[in-house]
Order: structure tokens, then C-alpha cells, then sequence
């Protein structure tokens, strides 16, 4: 038995998909190594805004690393989670909101009839908790 060794590119459990070290993948080349058609990924296009590869000078989509991983991501959503395309793209758009700023808390505002409520029940577990001479 031989010890797995670690790759230093990222495995995606989307089918444990392997991107190699480049700066530019072809449309085709995403394809295969999703495991995808690529009238899917142009279709994807459409459908993501995180999914916008840049075109060269002879109008070929050129992929960087993070549009390959928007595509792993994607597919994980739609054909492991079960999610609808609306679904997908609404958790996608979560998702990077929770990178870049942090969760409101969930306080609720309260009226001044309410802070009343409160005030008078703590009062009211201070009379309790109170020793009596």
C-alpha cells in the first residue's frame, strides 16, 4: 500500500476535480477537467455573474484559475446539492457577501412600549432576587 501524497492544487469534492497550476485554461480544457459540455459552461455564462471569462484576440474564452473553480463550485451546487440555477446563484451571491463583510446580528429594534416590557421585568426580578430586612 502506497501513502497518498498531497498535491498542491486544489481537489474539489465535485468529483475530486484536480486544476492545474496555470494562469489560462481554454474553454475545452474546463471541460474536460469538469467533466462538462462546453455548450454547458457557455450557458453558465449567462446564468452566473461570477463566471465571466476573458476572451483572447481571436475571440477564444480564456478561463483563469478562479472561473475553473467557479465552475467545480457550480456544479457541486446544481448536480451534488440539488440546487436550482436561481437557487445556486443566490448561495453563490451569500457566499461572497460572507467574505467580505461580516453578518448583521440578529438584534431585533425595539419600540419604546417594548424597552418598557423589559425594564419592568427586570425591575421585577430584582425585587425578587433582592434580600427583604
Amino acid at each position: 500500500m502506497t501513502p497518498k501524497r498531497k498535491s498542491n492544487s486544489k481537489a474539489s469534492r465535485a468529483g475530486e476535480i484536480e486544476i492545474p497550476e496555470k494562469l489560462y485554461f481554454r474553454i475545452g480544457e474546463v471541460a474536460r477537467l469538469c467533466r462538462l459540455p462546453a455548450y454547458v459552461l457557455r450557458f453558465w455564462e449567462t446564468e452566473f455573474p461570477q463566471l465571466k471569462p476573458v476572451k483572447s484576440s481571436t475571440g477564444q474564452r480564456m478561463y483563469r484559475r478562479r472561473d475553473v473553480e467557479n465552475v467545480v463550485r457550480i456544479k457541486q451546487l446544481l448536480y451534488e446539492e440539488g440546487y436550482t440555477i436561481a437557487g445556486a446563484r443566490q448561495h453563490l451571491r451569500d457566499e461572497g457577501k460572507g467574505e467580505k463583510k461580516q453578518a448583521a446580528l440578529p438584534f431585533a429594534t425595539n419600540s419604546p412600549a417594548n424597552l418598557r416590557q423589559i425594564r419592568q421585568g427586570l425591575q421585577d426580578i430584582l425585587t425578587i432576587l433582592t434580600p427583604r430586612h
